[in-house]
């Protein structure tokens, strides 16, 4: 193959040898535990500048994040294992492994692991910076147990940081 047409930058290039790229092992990341989940910050928007911020979320059967919006950043969650129900605006999509969903900002979302086994997603989120909720909030794991649900009044102590967040809650309407 010949790249005789193509501008290749001279050998004294730092793009040949630069390092930049950020590699994080499976069992790599800071995890923290919080509302009934267990969330494994991958990659923080500390480490990229601040472009990019990066979940894995193990969600228990019945567990998951309730509808809201965020006034800030795009979400995208791709799942790894398990069945879920995601909130997209008004409407519910049901999704399984490698299916994904893009959130926009502004828009009402939120998902529930709908299966029997504990559900995993990856979860971007653009511009970096919101990760920081559950490395600030969130519980340190113990060994040996599970996470424990989000009651009433663990969602009330979070009211000053969702707003710092900007992140609006947007429950389901009793009808």
């Amino acid at each position: 193959m010949t790249f005789a047409n193509l501008a290749i930058p001279r050998e004294d290039d730092p793009r040949w040898t630069r390092r930049d790229g950020i590699f994080i092992r499976r069992y790599e990341g800071v995890t923290k535990w919080m509302a009934g989940d267990t969330t494994t910050v991958k990659v923080s928007s500390a480490q990229t500048g601040g472009t990019l911020g990066v979940l894995e979320i193990s969600v228990p059967p019945g567990s998951g994040a309730l509808p809201h919006a965020h006034g800030r950043e795009e979400e995208t969650f791709y799942v790894l294992s398990g069945d879920f129900d995601f909130v997209n605006g008004d409407e519910t999509l049901q999704a399984g492994p490698g299916d994904l969903l893009f959130v926009p900002r502004g828009n009402r979302h939120g998902f529930t692991n709908t299966g029997d086994q504990p559900g995993r997603l990856l979860t971007f989120i653009t511009p970096g910076g919101h990760e920081s909720f559950w490395l600030d909030n969130g519980i340190d794991p113990e060994p040996g147990k599970t996470a424990p649900p989000l009651t009433p009044q663990d969602l009330a102590a979070l009211t000053a940081e969702l707003a710092r967040h900007q992140v609006t809650m947007m429950p389901n309407r009793e009808s």
